[in-house]
């Protein structure tokens, strides 16, 4: 729901970069980076087997392919766990540490990082960490195509970076003034008046009640989305413990 983000995807469709050559990216935060931090999500008896990938790696394969649309058709994963030991007292998402004089093993990963490619060919990497210091949850996406490259970064929203041949480069800025219909109509405020990731929940909702009266607004997940995602989920967990290319489906 970043109005950027719905300008790569017009240009995409609209075949502005023509052939895709290329899509990498990756998602970082730094809020488990101290040993002294710990969250429900570290115990895979209450987050789950994966704890990096399918907290934060689901959310980037999720954007990149409706923004793409390419859909990943196969994976080869590698998961590390880099603090082996953590503090036994469990805390908020995004607190200060709490001091623990106990320990406890660590059995989710930290980091992981992952290759795909989709059902047109197209190859992509993503790396994922929640232990990169300075990264407080940078979510950044490029993709390359034959006649040009689009790139974007949750902590810069309100910009679009655009890569052209002849060594030129343009920034798109948000705002309801330029651009796709998508990003015109999800520019709720004008250029210069910041808009980021809380406007973004509010178009999500305003979006919804659209739905419940009828409407079709794009963009908004579905069950079936949801579905995707854990299934992209599940063979990336396979395919870090088969050390293997594994098929998505």
């Amino acid at each position: 729901y970043h109005p950027v983000v719905r300008e790569a995807r017009a240009r995409i469709a609209h075949g502005e970069l023509g052939p895709l050559h290329l899509i990498h990216g990756s998602y970082l935060q730094d809020w488990l980076l101290d040993p002294a931090s710990n969250n429900w999500r570290v115990d895979p008896a209450l987050g789950g087997t994966s704890r990096v990938f399918a907290d934060i790696g689901s959310h980037w394969c999720d954007l990149v392919e409706w923004i793409s649309g390419e859909r990943f058709a196969e994976v080869n994963a590698a998961f590390a766990t880099v603090i082996a030991e953590r503090g036994a007292v469990s805390g908020q998402s995004f607190s200060t540490p709490m001091a623990a004089s106990a320990m406890q093993a660590v059995m989710s990963e930290d980091v992981a990082a992952a290759m795909f490619r989709t059902g047109a060919g197209t190859l992509a990497s993503l790396t994922v960490s929640q232990v990169s210091a300075g990264r407080h949850n940078r979510l950044w996406f490029e993709i390359d195509g034959a006649k040009a490259s689009v790139a974007f970064n949750q902590e810069d929203a309100e910009r679009l970076w655009i890569g052209l041949p002849g060594q030129r480069e343009e920034i798109f800025v948000r705002g309801p003034g330029a651009g796709s219909a998508e990003q015109r109509r999800l520019s709720a405020l004008p250029a210069g008046h910041a808009q980021g990731y809380a406007q973004c929940f509010e178009a999500f909702v305003a979006d919804t009640y659209r739905a419940i009266e009828g409407d079709q607004p794009q963009g908004l997940p579905t069950f079936e989305d949801g579905l995707r995602s854990a299934q992209i989920v599940d063979r990336v967990i396979a395919s870090a413990r088969s050390r293997a290319w594994t098929t998505i489906g």
